[in-house]
């Protein structure tokens, strides 16, 4: 789905569908379909800072980036990319999250809502006992599971060991030997009505009996307690690999800037000059906010937590990414739940609370179009359904045209027996195993009906509300483009290497080296020992002669880098002049630099495999060039010069 991003910054404004468009200004036809005014205006005001080439901002200009994006439109279908598979599933998912946002139940959500977020502000630690049932266990079997772990809440309740209790009855593996403990936990990390029952119960006492998808549980509440807020840290990172052009020890380098910090110097400013981490050095060095369990890398998330006071510096620690220097930028407080509502109705939508959601939505479909039940099913259903659907192999005979009733009614739309038959053939495989034909067969009608009612809503949404028919236009566009510039650039391109190599060689002079230096370069932190840097470099020491004879384990003077620079580079002082031999004293990011220059290399050539990526680049650029040429041959553009004229009044005047 993130691959449709980039398509859409470009063009993808809100495209109204043609029902809703119908007696409005007609802008342009393509082949005869009507490509509408309003269409053009949308995008032109929304994109219009996008547009880089200032050619292109104006009406004509932009017009013709306007018929560009049509005729993708117009070939995408005709070469009937909309009838693919894997595009047909894309696009459903999309619609099915889109709609999601239109589809919903304010009063049990904003329940589920503050539910999820006062548990959320609490951390649980716990231990339960658990006797296995499975959810299609018939009635006998379910109830010595159920008779077993009620004996069990009785010995509990009397006094005996809840962790002796555990090792002796309780049937899951993990909890053999262990008292049953399961560690904390807080919303969203246990199925939900195992959370709801360890909420819902006091520390140190035992909980009611519980079923779950695992079996019948009880729970004792060891403690429970608030959790802490959010900080944001800065860092400087040096990556800890193995890099044949690097010229230092990564750890030797964590130990010399951090020496340097306790010296005095500004974090900014080293962050400038040798932080590796390429997101963050543009900010200072600053990551997002996280809390406990928000990073990835776990000594990295220690030692930031670690820090108490704003301001305050790690030692160097390394990760799996490398070393680092982490400084306590903020502590943030707990937000509210306002700030928070967003992602958690998001979460109690997708969790296993969705149930809740799910019933209360279809109630409400049902409520606005009208829904009617047709003729009974189950009897039927169990006997056109062999027992092979257990084992998920169920292949249907050919469904008798005298049995296909109406199975249900939503407004207009009637439901048939046959479609119910093709839903369980194609859904019966993500079933649960069961030993139950009935129950496996209610499960997915229940299943169908849902499915059947929000597609009924989608379809009358896109006709009802323009603004998810914008979006939802946006998102089926935007695919279809993607697939086809898939197969008439990207993919051609990178196939293409006698064409690639051509085109290098044709446009070569666009691909040059700034002039570059082979240079120590050297920064200290005042200018005085720059001199005796400078003095040192003319005298014949090098860069480790002189940092062998400056730096100690306690203090690190100098920093040096060795390597190949070009013009330009973030090493070298803004207002830098190559000048082979030592170079006067620089002032560069709140450092003094001194550059040995060994050798200059001038401004020249870059080979293919130098600059490879920028060449695809502009090679699928050039391809895609040609491409649209062949289309403005293939389709017959008119533009109405009417509408043109009216539309050049309204957005240059």
């Amino acid at each position: 789905m993130n691959k449709i991003i980039l398509l859409l910054i470009v063009f993808l404004g809100n495209i109204v569908n043609t029902q809703a468009q119908k007696n409005k200004d007609v802008l342009l036809t393509i082949d005869g379909k009507e490509i509408y005014a309003s269409d053009f205006k949308r995008v032109y005001k929304k994109n219009l800072e996008l547009v880089q080439d200032e050619s292109q901002k104006s009406v004509d200009g932009y017009l013709d980036l306007f018929i560009d994006y049509q005729l993708k439109i117009a070939e995408a279908y005709a070469e009937e990319l909309d009838k693919n598979r894997t595009y047909k599933s894309e696009f459903s998912k999309y619609q099915e999250q889109l709609s999601r946002n239109y589809l919903f139940e304010s009063r049990v959500t904003d329940e589920l809502v503050k539910e999820a977020y006062e548990r959320s502000l609490e951390v649980i630690e716990a231990a339960h006992i658990l006797v296995f049932s499975k959810y299609d266990d018939l009635p006998q079997d379910t109830l010595v599971a159920y008779n077993k772990i009620k004996m069990v809440r009785e010995k509990a309740i009397a006094g005996e060991d809840f962790t002796e209790l555990a090792n002796t009855y309780s049937e899951e593996n993990s909890g053999k030997n262990t008292g049953g403990y399961l560690g904390k936990f807080s919303a969203f990390q246990m199925v939900y009505p195992f959370e709801s029952m360890a909420y819902n119960t006091k520390v140190g006492e035992i909980s009611e009996i519980v079923r779950t998808q695992f079996g019948y549980h009880i729970i004792k509440v060891l403690d429970r307690y608030k959790k802490g807020e959010d900080i944001s840290v800065s860092h400087i990172m040096i990556a800890d690999k193995e890099d044949a052009s690097r010229t230092f020890d990564p750890k030797q380098r964590i130990d010399e800037i951090y020496t340097m910090l306790q010296q005095g110097e500004s974090f900014e400013s080293l962050v400038k000059q040798y932080s590796e981490d390429k997101g963050s050095v543009k900010n200072n060095g600053k990551l997002r906010k996280f809390g406990r369990g928000g990073v990835s890398a776990k000594k990295f998330e220690d030692a930031a937590f670690k820090l108490k006071r704003v301001g305050e510096i790690s030692e160097p620690i390394q990760s799996k990414f490398g070393w680092h220097i982490i400084r306590l930028d903020e502590i943030h407080p707990i937000p509210s739940i306002e700030d928070e509502r967003e992602k958690l109705e998001k979460r109690v939508q997708d969790e296993n609370r969705t149930k809740i959601v799910t019933n209360a939505i279809n109630e409400k479909i049902k409520a606005r179009y009208g829904f009617e039940n047709g003729a009974p099913f189950s009897g039927f259903f169990n006997d056109y359904v062999t027992d092979s659907i257990l084992t998920k192999k169920w292949k249907p005979a050919s469904f008798p045209t005298k049995a296909d009733k109406v199975i249900f009614t939503i407004g207009d739309h009637d439901v048939m027996f046959s479609e119910f038959a093709a839903y369980i053939e194609r859904e019966q495989g993500r079933m649960r195993n069961t030993r139950l034909k009935s129950m496996m067969i209610s499960e997915l009608y229940n299943d169908f009906e849902t499915e059947e009612l929000k597609k009924y809503f989608r379809k009358k949404l896109e006709e009802e509300n323009e603004e998810y028919a914008a979006i939802i236009s946006e998102y089926r566009y935007g695919l279809l483009i993607f697939e086809l510039m898939e197969d008439k650039v990207w993919n051609l391109a990178k196939e293409d290497t006698t064409g690639l190599e051509n085109y290098f060689k044709q446009n070569e002079s666009s691909y040059l080296w700034k002039q570059r230096v082979n240079a120590e370069i050297i920064s200290v932190v005042d200018r005085q020992l720059a001199k005796t840097v400078q003095e040192m470099l003319e005298a014949g020491k090098t860069m480790e002669e002189i940092k062998a004879s400056m730096n100690t384990d306690d203090e690190v003077k100098i920093i040096g880098t060795k390597g190949t620079f070009e013009e330009g580079d973030r090493l070298l002082p803004s207002d830098f002049t190559a000048v082979k031999g030592v170079s006067p004293i620089y002032e560069s990011n709140g450092s003094f630099v001194v550059i040995k220059v060994s050798e200059i290399k001038a401004a020249g050539p870059k080979t293919l495999d130098e600059v490879k990526g920028k060449v695809m680049s502009d090679y699928q650029r050039f391809l895609e060039e040609q491409w649209i040429e062949s289309l403005r041959k293939k389709y017959n553009v008119e533009v109405n010069t009417k509408t043109l004229k009216k539309i050049k009044k309204e957005l240059e005047s």
